[in-house]
């Protein structure tokens, strides 16, 4: 990844938060590393080095700033928005596969050999997978050191590290203090709740529009998985080691994230989902900037500054969603699903007070009657071809999923249409450029900001929001 180093300086002395994680600035003579938006002294140019990734920046030397703590900055936007190897390998990473599989099984999934993933790693972000998922589990480690009462012997475990040595030597290195002397210096910030529980400040780049991302939950929200009450947002999660539980509550410059796990070696991935389906890691003033181009949008970019495109935090769930929702209201679909997930026979208990379980997994929903289902039979038998594909791995619907492979399989299944894989690109595979033009409510929105309700002509129209069409289409939805 080229840096050009008069712009990063540029941002460093202005304390620009907007390039948090896009690089960070590494400091010879003090031997830190910082996020550009760090509060202390701008340091002298000749004293100064530019990073693509944290984990390269350990790999020169450097331990992470106590001060401006640059392992919590947003992630860089080109992981969400990236469809290429580095991009998927990023969110895959990020999802802990590395920690559960090890690179061999993060190269298999993406279809490459080991070398050349590395290769690209190294190339893009100054760091192979290794030190990339190491990075990773320093930042686990001090969570958990820093927010539960678990013994530092149970962190190392739980946050991926092989041995308790490995987790001490690492945490040094990237903080330049033991774990006992991090959990000392932190202890008043310790999180009540149970055994199982974090509580955690998930960071995101201003603007946030809160309303659009609560309205757009509560619309689609389904009784048993998820509600949205009292300006947070609750949901069940299925992750890789256990069921968990989280509620996402939106603060001033922050949204804070309370997790109830089973198993704490999932904190990462449960992180990096809610991160996904807020879309927090997104760059809001260039998507803004982009859209507020056209004069039809401007007006609503100016009303309603920063709102997010939500994804995913189970692309499974998503698809069934959007194969209900096809040709009937959200209302509607909402009591089809409703239904679904009651007469399902779930495997998993719940980990929070509120009862909320991740939605029905392939396996469950294959297994259920045909009275479950109240819906035609094509759409019933729609709905099992889907599970059937993810279940057999023939169709990858995860975060590190090709996207073109992807929509080439949902397009082959009978009962799903262009409309339904544009959906599915959009909001699970995390397309930033669809167009649903001819989707009822975007149709509706366009008719409402004067823009033209032809489908064909609001496509032709659309390209002038390119790369941004999906948050063209969140805007005209709300629009409507």
């Amino acid at each position: 990844m080229e840096l050009d180093f008069e712009r990063c300086y540029r941002a460093v002395d202005s304390r620009d938060p907007r390039f948090d994680g896009w690089f960070y600035t590494g400091v010879t003579s003090t031997g830190i590393y910082c996020r550009p938006s760090c509060p202390a002294m701008t340091p002298k140019r000749q004293n100064v080095r530019f990073f693509p990734s944290a984990a390269a920046a350990q790999g020169a030397g450097l331990r992470a700033c106590r001060r401006c703590r640059p392992d919590a900055a947003p992630g860089s936007p080109q992981w969400d928005v990236r469809a290429d190897l580095v991009g998927r390998a990023m969110r895959l990473i990020a999802d802990g596969v590395v920690d559960r599989d090890g690179v061999p099984g993060l190269a298999t999934r993406l279809g490459y050999t080991e070398r050349h993933l590395h290769r690209m790693l190294r190339a893009e972000l100054g760091a192979g997978p290794l030190a990339l998922a190491r990075a990773q589990r320093a930042q686990t480690a001090r969570i958990l050191v820093e927010t539960t009462g678990l013994g530092l012997a149970e962190v190392a475990f739980a946050a991926g590290f092989g041995s308790v040595r490995q987790f001490n030597d690492t945490v040094r290195e990237v903080y330049g203090i033991t774990p006992s002397e991090l959990r000392a210096g932190r202890s008043s910030r310790r999180a009540a709740g149970g055994a199982g529980t974090v509580t955690l400040r998930l960071a995101h780049r201003p603007p946030l529009h809160v309303g659009a991302l609560l309205d757009f939950l509560a619309l689609r929200a389904l009784p048993g998985v998820e509600e949205v009450r009292d300006g947070a947002y609750h949901r069940g999660l299925r992750l890789p080691h256990g069921p968990g539980a989280v509620a996402l509550t939106p603060a001033d410059g922050h949204v804070t994230a309370t997790l109830r796990l089973a198993d704490m070696r999932d904190l990462a991935p449960a992180v990096a989902r809610c991160r996904r389906l807020l879309d927090l890691d997104a760059d809001p003033e260039a998507v803004d900037a982009a859209l507020a181009g056209d004069p039809a949008l401007a007006p609503a970019v100016a009303a309603e500054p920063g709102v997010r495109l939500p994804h995913a935090v189970d692309g499974f769930e998503t698809a069934v969603r959007a194969v209900t929702t096809q040709q009937v209201s959200l209302r509607s679909a909402r009591t089809t699903l409703t239904h679904l997930v009651n007469a399902v026979r779930r495997t998993d208990t719940p980990v929070g007070d509120d009862g909320l379980l991740a939605f029905p997994s392939p396996a469950e929903v294959l297994a259920a009657p045909d009275p479950a289902f109240r819906m035609p039979g094509a759409r019933r038998e729609t709905i099992r071809a889907l599970a059937r594909s993810v279940a057999d791995g023939e169709l990858d619907l995860e975060p590190g999923g090709d996207r073109e492979e992807a929509v080439r399989h949902l397009a082959a299944l009978p009962g799903i249409g262009p409309w339904t894989a544009g959906y599915l690109a959009m909001r699970v595979l995390g397309d930033p450029d669809v167009m649903l033009a001819t989707d009822l409510g975007v149709r509706r929105g366009a008719a409402a900001l004067g823009l033209p309700e032809d489908p064909k002509t609001l496509h032709a129209h659309a390209d002038r929001w390119r790369p941004w069409r999906s948050y063209a289409t969140i805007r005209l939805w709300r629009a409507a």
